[in-house]
């Protein structure tokens, strides 16, 4: 048992050394040379998960980020050289009918209770988030599920040799690690056809990596607050300027009830760019806002929507058991980007029919 171990040990470090760009020659220096170099490494899971963890890590990456103060869009584009590296353009993104979130708190909760009321309306979802509290798995799903280990190991290997592939003398060979999380998780939502994908904005949003996505179907923002004040700005207004930077022109965009000052914000970035947007009504306003009871169709495609609470029945503003502040913005903010999600997908479905 020791010695298969012994085995697989020996194999990993020259898969890392080879992954780092050392050549067999140096491996073989430093003693790892009585074991032949795979023709690939191997596929299974764990496997691929040590091999993830080689990259660097999103802590790392900030601290350089930090350092450098370039221009920030720079990381844009190096996202979009990562993209065409591994075989997409951003035109193939529009195919997913994306909801992007960002936000600084709540924007996680938002996306998961987006992506269960879309989920039980029978579409099928994908779901990218961060950070994962047992298995990285948890970070890209399908219809609510973590990927299974196979096809994390599949997409992970597939996307992890055409980067090598594609690699020179110009750029780095591998991305960060939530850089390189955040293509697989394209690769997989492409592959695997989802109807809508869920994806939740790392850091920020006008420089997040995810933030290459030119045609989501709508937009949102969580409660915003103080986060990463020497990325993103020391005082709230100047966060949400970062987080508004995820708006697109012509897509709709919603916010929680904020501050006025952020709020005023988040309205000129949207102005700015012709984008018809709303702020979330709050508690105890169904009359006035356009979301539908669960017993009502759909206007486009047909079907209920909404969201059930025992206290609230078919209403969708204040759904959700939970007491508090956090009841009255979460669960109504995902209904209403999950609605228009929907909405703008089975209008460009019956466009294409």
């Amino acid at each position: 048992m020791s010695r298969a171990r012994n085995h697989l040990r020996a194999a990993l470090s020259l898969a890392a050394a080879s992954a780092r760009g050392v050549t067999t020659q140096v491996a073989a220096q430093r003693g790892l040379s009585a074991w032949p170099v795979p023709q690939e490494p191997s596929m299974e899971y764990q496997d691929a998960v040590r091999m993830l963890n080689t990259l660097q890590t999103n802590a790392g990456y900030l601290e350089q980020v930090k350092r450098q103060r370039g221009d920030p869009q720079t990381q844009l584009e190096a996202m979009e050289l990562y993209l065409a590296r591994s075989g997409l353009q951003v035109e193939d993104l529009d195919r997913l009918n994306i909801i992007h979130v960002t936000g600084t708190k709540g924007k996680g909760s938002t996306c998961a209770f987006t992506e269960c009321i879309l989920r039980s309306y029978g579409l099928k979802t994908g779901f990218f988030s961060s950070p994962h509290l047992v298995q990285v798995r948890e970070r890209i799903r399908i219809n609510g599920q973590p990927i299974s280990p196979e096809l994390f190991t599949k997409y992970f290997w597939r996307l992890y040799h055409r980067l090598e592939e594609t690699k020179d003398g110009s750029c780095v060979s591998m991305p960060p690690y939530f850089r390189f999380l955040t293509l697989m998780a394209f690769h997989v939502f492409l592959q695997e056809k989802v109807d809508l994908a869920v994806v939740e904005v790392g850091i920020g949003g006008a420089y997040d990596c995810t933030n290459i996505i030119r045609k989501p179907v709508v937009c949102g923002v969580s409660s915003l607050g103080i986060d990463h004040t020497s990325l993103l700005g020391d005082t709230v207004e100047k966060i949400a300027w970062q987080k508004g930077g995820i708006f697109k022109r012509g897509v709709p965009a919603f916010t929680v009830l904020q501050p006025e000052g952020p709020l005023a914000v988040l309205r000129d970035r949207a102005q700015q760019i012709s984008v018809p947007g709303s702020r979330h009504p709050g508690r105890g306003s169904c009359g006035s806002c356009p979301w539908h009871p669960c017993s009502s169709p759909h206007p486009t495609c047909g079907s209920g929507f909404g969201t059930r609470s025992g206290r609230a029945g078919h209403r969708c503003c204040g759904a959700g058991p939970l007491p508090g502040t956090w009841t009255a913005r979460t669960p109504p903010a995902a209904c209403r980007l999950a609605y228009a999600g929907s909405d703008r997908r089975c209008r460009a479905e019956r466009g294409r029919a």
